[in-house]
């Protein structure tokens, strides 16, 4: 089974705006064909967010909750701190050659994680890497950065909800 990490703004996409971006990626969490993975740090900046004026609105916090138990139903939380104790395969590829939906084949411990220029994205690059993710699903600039000019490459790919929606169509 493929295991994404989606950020705070694509969990808005999916649970607010309806953004067709994110059509593929529900209908391959439906399907069984994915799972996404969240752990604490992400869903308690998620319930932050959602208390955000949105088009001038504020979401009552009857219907943040209820996204709150929407997204709690859809990701699973992975079952460590770090990948080999939660007994997570990566998602990687051995080879020099990947398919759209392996990540780069880079053992974690030979490969720490680069620092985000923004410090709370980094929560985000380190789900991936204890979640076994091969895809962390963004739309952030900094966290796109990364994925355009890394030092070293990842254990899995940073992409755009289109780029995602792209590599899953290819499969």
């Amino acid at each position: 089974m493929l295991r994404i990490v989606l950020d705070t703004n694509v969990w808005l996409d999916w649970l607010l705006f309806d953004d067709p971006a994110v059509v593929p990626i529900r209908k391959a969490v439906a399907a069984g064909t994915a799972e996404i993975v969240m752990d604490e740090a992400t869903e308690a900046e998620l319930e932050r967010v959602l208390g955000y004026t949105f088009n001038n609105k504020i979401i009552a916090p009857e219907k943040q909750a209820a996204l709150l138990e929407q997204c709690r139903r859809i990701a699973r939380k992975p079952e460590g701190g770090k990948q080999k104790e939660a007994g997570l395969e990566p998602r990687v590829s051995g080879s020099a050659h990947h398919s759209p939906l392996t990540a780069h084949a880079v053992p974690a411990a030979e490969n720490p994680l680069p620092t985000c220029e923004d410090p709370d994205d980094q929560k985000f690059l380190e789900l991936a890497l204890a979640g076994g993710a091969a895809f962390l699903v963004t739309r952030d600039g900094a966290l796109l950065d990364l994925a355009e000019h890394k030092v070293r490459p990842l254990p899995y790919r940073i992409v755009t909800p289109r780029q995602l929606a792209d590599a899953l169509r290819a499969k």
